[in-house]
């Protein structure tokens, strides 16, 4: 630890300049191999990923103390998108400044982005072989219960209180029985929460995120970053106007190209406007939007057939990144179908890199824009109370993702009937598919009974899945 001389004198503590901008001594070198290593170890979603980030940032590395990352990560857990990777460009910019949070962001996303793609060349040009197609197959009933665990993994931390129950069963029936678009949900749903907080409702100071972990907390003082704010890090409008800026032009330029140059009805244009919109409106973590895009990509655009949307989740789940990076299989797959005038294995490769580069590009605006200006958020009532119902209004977003996902997986058939004014999915019984039953309650035990990771339930599956595939052609 560095020598403290006496404040009141005018001293300051060893390895602290004149502005009190504390020398971590991490060097851009060593940071980038440690984001590196965070990105070859980012499995199992955002919990995950962020258990990982905290064993190697706050306990192996010492760079940032107990206390900074959990503000950090209760920052990020307001903003649309994945908190995990925001959460390493927030590190990445306090430690090495703009470009360590550039470094830090990409490289979250580069290893999922390049395994997706391999996977989508696979399931374009062999999905319809029997070995693959097995493979798919039992990806897709592992999956079902992944997002049964997700429900109620979700569920136990945000429905603390009726008032939270009773958000989540409004946000499942205006989903489910009413169709009402997700980003409506999330809208009301916040409003709703920062209006109860503001008013100081008990109900509504739940909270929200992730622990970080258990075991000896390490202080911000005995960190490498210490307690002090460095002095990029302070608020600075104008750096942040500017930075801000430079991001939109990146995120917005090319809509406005694809617009101009191939007009509204080009699949190209309508990818990097619909998965825009996405990157504004995915509060709550991948699994809470999976609902929406799947019902637009398979209903609205027809990119995806109802079963594809499980076996792009299959593909997320099973590599390292984010889980939204799934998007990135949808827009391949409404590229390989539509291509126009060029390859189609051309087409959903450009179409992979435009979804990903639109539902990712904001994450770095957000950070760069709001982060100078985060401990003005600090103990923020009304913002804890909008996180605390968006959080609650997912739960019942997820609960339709999982039946919409049981229906498309444990039935060939679904008819869809209208009740007054409402539309229902009906499984048709006749068209039930015993294998995936089979498999969806193996992983269910293995997931909840035996407390079998994610991956290793999967990869169990996708073998189980060509086993009987093989053995039923």
């Amino acid at each position: 630890m560095a020598e403290m001389t006496d404040a009141a004198s005018g001293g300051k503590m060893a390895g602290e300049d004149a502005n009190g901008a504390h020398h971590h001594g991490v060097s851009f070198g060593d940071a980038f191999r440690v984001w590196l290593r965070v990105a070859a170890l980012s499995f199992g979603g955002p919990a995950g990923q962020i258990a990982v980030m905290h064993r190697i940032i706050v306990d192996e590395k010492r760079w940032i103390g107990e206390h900074r990352f959990l503000h950090a990560l209760n920052y990020c857990m307001l903003l649309p998108g994945p908190e995990a990777q925001q959460l390493a460009v927030y590190i990445g910019w306090l430690m090495h400044r703009t470009a360590g949070g550039l470094v830090a962001g990409l490289l979250f996303v580069l290893p999922g982005f390049l395994s997706i793609l391999c996977l989508s060349y696979i399931y374009a040009a062999y999905g319809n072989v029997a070995i693959v197609a097995g493979l798919f197959f039992g990806l897709k009933a592992a999956v079902l219960a992944v997002v049964v665990q997700a429900v109620i993994r979700i569920g136990s931390r945000a429905l603390r209180n009726n008032v939270m129950v009773a958000i989540a069963a409004v946000a499942f029936i205006a989903i489910f029985f009413l169709h009402m678009p997700f980003p409506l949900i999330v809208l009301a749903a916040g409003i709703a929460g920062f209006v109860g907080g503001r008013f100081g409702l008990a109900a509504f100071r739940t909270g929200g995120g992730h622990k970080a972990g258990s075991g000896p907390v390490l202080s911000d003082a005995e960190s490498a970053l210490g307690e002090g704010i460095p002095v990029h890090a302070r608020p600075n409008l104008a750096w942040s106007l500017r930075m801000s800026a430079a991001l939109l032009a990146l995120w917005l330029a090319p809509l406005a190209v694809l617009y101009a140059t191939f007009g509204a009805d080009s699949v190209f244009t309508q990818i990097g406007l619909f998965f825009s919109k996405m990157a504004v409106v995915t509060f709550g973590g991948a699994y809470a939007v999976l609902a929406y895009v799947a019902q637009e990509a398979v209903q609205h655009f027809g990119w995806l057939k109802p079963g594809e949307m499980l076996d792009g989740l299959g593909m997320a789940e099973t590599t390292p990144g984010p889980l939204i990076m799934v998007v990135q299989f949808v827009g391949f797959m409404g590229a390989y179908r539509d291509p126009g005038a060029l390859n189609p294995m051309l087409a959903a490769t450009l179409a992979a890199m435009l979804t990903t580069w639109v539902t990712f590009v904001p994450c770095f605006l957000w950070i760069f824009l709001g982060a100078p200006f985060i401990e003005k958020l600090r103990g923020n009532i009304a913002l804890a109370g909008a996180m605390s119902a968006i959080t609650a209004a997912v739960v019942g977003v997820i609960l339709n993702l999982a039946i919409w996902f049981a229906l498309h997986t444990l039935f060939a058939e679904v008819a869809t009937v209208g009740l007054g004014g409402l539309r229902l999915d009906i499984p048709v019984l006749q068209s039930a598919v015993p294998a995936a039953m089979a498999l969806s309650a193996a992983a269910a035990v293995a997931i909840f009974r035996f407390k079998a990771s994610v991956i290793a339930t999967l990869l169990a599956c996708a073998v189980a899945g060509m086993i009987w595939t093989l053995a039923v052609n």
